[in-house]
């Protein structure tokens, strides 16, 4: 891996994929995250799709492709293909709805199975602007998430909160496992998770680019 020439930098370049049930709110979070979009109505994604976002993060460019899945179960035996690959997952519950919170406990151990600990986790209670009608305590949710090395957000895409907290801090501890992996590569243990699942890692010319950066 070519060191950044002067003038130059890195820019890392993640994949990060959305789980959990159908209606919990997993596009109206990237959408909020994205476009600073949001809308009343329930979208439904049949299949998956993806939107952009590009970062700037300590002086490091990141390009996050943040894929959003269907929740159905339908989907479920298609799920490998979106996320085998991925550096990072967040899986997304409904603070009012007990089942939806049990869902991401098999989304859990199905990622940690397939790509053990190298991807980042993220649970994300959302639909915060509905306490009153909570049903998945805070206390539980952040011990679970705990036990499994994963990070527990609150969120509501709807009141457009903890949302930049989320990704930020997924961004932060993704760069951290490409440094590693980096390094480790440096040591010469062999090839590292990194290259298996398909992180790039890129010299080139610093863009014009916002700090904010936006959706392409």
């Amino acid at each position: 891996m070519a060191s950044a020439g002067a003038g130059g930098g890195k820019t890392y370049s993640f994949k990060v994929v959305l789980l959990g049930e159908g209606c919990v709110g997993k596009t109206s979070l990237v959408l909020r995250y994205c476009e600073n979009k949001f809308n009343d109505k329930h979208i439904t994604t049949l299949q998956a799709s993806f939107l952009t976002k590009k970062l700037n993060i300590g002086g490091k460019r990141v390009n996050i492709a943040i894929w959003d899945t269907a929740g159905q179960e339908r989907f479920h035996a298609l799920g490998p293909i979106y996320y085998r690959d991925s550096n990072g997952a967040i899986l997304v519950y409904d603070i009012t709805d007990e089942d939806s919170f049990q869902k991401v406990k098999n989304w859990v151990k199905e990622l940690r199975k397939m790509l053990g600990n190298d991807i980042s986790l993220c649970i994300v209670g959302n639909k915060l602007d509905l306490e009153k009608d909570r049903h998945v305590s805070v206390e539980e949710a952040e011990v679970y998430a705990e036990s499994v090395g994963a990070k527990h957000f609150h969120t509501s895409a709807k009141l457009n909160k903890g949302i930049e907290e989320l990704f930020l801090d997924l961004c932060k501890r993704m760069i951290e496992t490409a440094q590693a992996e980096e390094r480790a590569k440096g040591n010469g243990n062999g090839q590292s998770a990194n290259t298996r699942r398909g992180v790039q890692i890129v010299d080139d010319e610093p863009q014009q680019q916002s700090s904010g950066g936006c959706c392409s």
